[in-house]
């Protein structure tokens, strides 16, 4: 039987529920087929057109689909390649209960939030089990017990823990304890008024975790086992970590992994635990800091560019360096900020993806200062045409611009081609999801991969110009990687006795980034930094 680890949250949102959701998967994942399923409440159909700026990163999935940045946390904890199916929105949920009532499948029957809606979600969960072979389903329900958004989901999970059988399923309870200002005294009242309100709608969570700033205390732990009717060893400390990646390590000084064995009837193997243990204690715990300048549009939420900044500690823990990491907004360079004084001590520069046109100038304006001063700089789909774009003015003496910018520019070095026009028309990408590309040989992303043909993945619309690429090569720019037809661009770079690290691509490599697996190009800019 497939066993069911359901994740719910309480007191409060923000608490870390797809990090609890993933640590709980990295203890207990090894060796079993997983499937990872998160069930948001919003109405948005398409996460991919939400604003980081409220709601972190839009992650993108192997096979095109834009979701949660929660899947980043599954796929790199669990070790999983994640699929856009596991992906929930009610948006979703109600899509496809309307499409099915144009189809007459319901014959007739008033449709209902039970048992319409809540057979909706179980069918998917059960269609994901059959398609995977899945031995263990990890569901996060999204938002916060008590949200009128997540009600049905939470219906939905009561429905199948009944017909899978308690045996097969589990709930685990992410609650809240605070330590009030001038009290000095762990609060557990929130816990039990949270578990209350699961309670009233069916649901007996099996473990509590508790987010604290320090480990409970016994008496702490007594009252919530006492009001909440579980076992004392069942309600654990979400201990505040200077890393997440040091969470499944906390949960397993707790026993954990064994309660879960011992309720669901199963054993687990944990083979590289000590490996990630070691690599994550080794995050911030150097000496040596070096600086990073992450150069945006939306640097107001660091969740914007939540895989970067997690590919950069995959790479400080693997080479034993701390970090600092600073948000730039392109915006107030464009604006005139002296990039002098913005860029003061900053030892590399990344210029990420855009949601928008923010900043645009700003971004072009960093990347010829970190060419022009040697700075070590990585450039990230529009980063690479930002990089691009400046090239082409200051060293080519082009008039250049992306049309997306300014389409009335003479030189169009970033343009929609003939082939995406009318696919952008119907509101869609030309690429999106994983893509195959093929490196030049002996050029920097061809020592930093070591292979001829690489995949990684791809959200964009715009591309280089053709039309261009000699000109920019004449001038001593590397086109360094091509699409697999070898028409587009993916990567760019210059040559190392030009510059000691200037890379830039058109995908999204940070997506695929694990902490036992650094990305190649992260990797190489923090080598660059140290080795400068």
């Amino acid at each position: 039987m497939t066993k069911f680890i359901i994740v719910t949250g309480g007191v409060l949102s923000g608490l870390g529920k797809g990090i609890l959701t993933a640590s709980i998967g990295n203890l207990i994942s090894s060796g079993k087929k997983c499937a990872t399923i998160k069930c948001d409440g919003y109405l948005n159909i398409d996460p991919g057109k939400m604003n980081p700026g409220e709601h972190g990163e839009v992650f993108v999935l192997d096979d095109g689909t834009e979701c949660d940045m929660d899947f980043g946390h599954y796929e790199r904890f669990v070790g999983v390649t994640a699929k856009g199916n596991w992906s929930f929105t009610m948006g979703k949920v109600f899509q496809s209960i309307f499409e099915k009532e144009k189809e007459n499948k319901f014959f007739g029957k008033t449709i209902q939030f039970v048992p319409h809606v809540t057979d909706e979600i179980k069918e998917r969960i059960n269609n994901i089990v059959k398609e995977e072979n899945a031995e263990i389903v990890f569901i996060e329900i999204g938002g916060t017990v008590g949200d009128l958004e997540n009600a049905l989901y939470l219906e939905a999970m009561r429905q199948l823990s009944w017909e899978q059988g308690k045996e097969n399923v589990l709930f685990v309870h992410l609650s809240y304890v605070p330590i009030p200002v001038g009290v000095n005294e762990q609060k557990s009242k929130p816990t039990q008024m949270s578990v209350k309100l699961l309670n009233e709608i069916g649901i007996q969570p099996d473990i509590i975790v508790c987010r604290c700033c320090e480990y409970l205390t016994s008496s702490t732990k007594k009252k919530i086992s006492l009001f909440c009717n579980l076992p004392e060893e069942n309600v654990l400390t979400g201990i505040d970590v200077d890393s997440v990646y040091l969470l499944p390590g906390e949960l397993r000084k707790q026993n954990l992994d064994k309660i879960i064995e011992d309720k669901l009837k199963i054993k687990f193997e944990c083979n590289d635990c000590l490996v990630w243990d070691n690599l994550a204690k080794k995050m911030n715990n150097s000496k040596k800091e070096i600086n990073i300048g992450i150069c945006g549009d939306h640097t107001d939420l660091s969740d914007s560019y939540a895989s970067i900044i997690e590919t950069l500690k995959h790479c400080s823990a693997n080479l034993n360096i701390g970090l600092n990491i600073k948000l730039i907004s392109a915006k107030k360079i464009e604006d005139g900020e002296n990039i002098d004084f913005v860029l003061d001590g900053i030892d590399g520069i990344i210029i990420p993806n855009g949601f928008d046109n923010q900043g645009w100038e700003g971004k072009v304006n960093i990347a010829k200062y970190a060419r022009e001063n040697n700075i070590p700089f990585l450039g990230i789909c529009l980063g690479l045409q930002a990089a691009i774009i400046e090239y082409a003015r200051n060293v080519c003496g082009l008039d250049a611009n992306s049309t997306q910018i300014n389409s009335n520019i003479k030189d169009k070095i970033v343009t929609l081609l003939n082939a995406q026009k009318e696919i952008v028309k119907k509101d869609g990408v030309l690429r999106l999801g994983a893509y195959k590309t093929n490196l030049k040989k002996n050029s920097v992303v061809f020592e930093l991969y070591s292979a001829c043909e690489i995949s990684e993945r791809h959200r964009h619309e715009y591309e280089v110009n053709p039309n261009y690429y000699d000109i920019l090569e004449k001038n001593g720019l590397v086109i360094s990687g091509l699409s697999s037809d070898k028409k587009l661009v993916d990567f760019i770079e210059l040559p190392k006795e030009k510059h000691c690290y200037f890379v830039a691509t058109q995908s999204l490599p940070e997506l695929k980034s694990k902490l036992e697996k650094p990305s190649p190009l992260f990797f190489g800019l923090l080598k660059a930094i140290i080795k400068k």
